[in-house]
């Protein structure tokens, strides 16, 4: 989720990433702080598979004129989660010295993530909203 500006090395969730060679641990792998945003992310994927199968079981089997309440809150669920877990990598890792120095930067997975917080939240509301017709 870091970058580094000064060499071709990178820092995830999971693995710290030098020269192309993802197998060198997180220096911070045992703190609980990272094991919470792991935990979070996994959930946030769970509830978001979970939200779109419920939604198709919704769409076959549910009456007209009823709304997609059980998908929009399990959706939300999905975007609570991502809110936690993204929240506590930033406050935790996102701009520490631990990661990298001061020339850094957030990469495309960080950034990812945050446009998925926005877009479950929108299609939570949607589903909530949604009637069947």
């Amino acid at each position: 989720w870091m970058v580094a500006d000064y060499a071709n090395a990178s820092v995830g969730l999971w693995k710290n990433c030098t020269g192309g060679n993802c197998d060198g641990s997180l220096s911070y792998g045992n703190e609980d702080a990272i094991k919470a945003v792991q935990a979070f992310m996994i959930l946030s994927i769970i509830f978001s598979i979970i939200s779109l199968v419920v939604f198709v079981f919704q769409l076959f089997t549910m009456e007209k004129g009823n709304r997609f309440f059980l998908s929009g809150s399990t959706m939300l669920v999905c975007w609570l989660c991502i809110l936690v877990g993204v929240s506590i990598y930033t406050h935790h890792y996102a701009h520490s010295e631990g990661n990298f120095n001061s020339s850094s930067h957030q990469g495309y997975c960080f950034i990812l993530t945050w446009i998925c917080f926005c877009f479950s939240f929108i299609i939570g509301i949607l589903y909530m909203v949604l009637r069947k017709k």
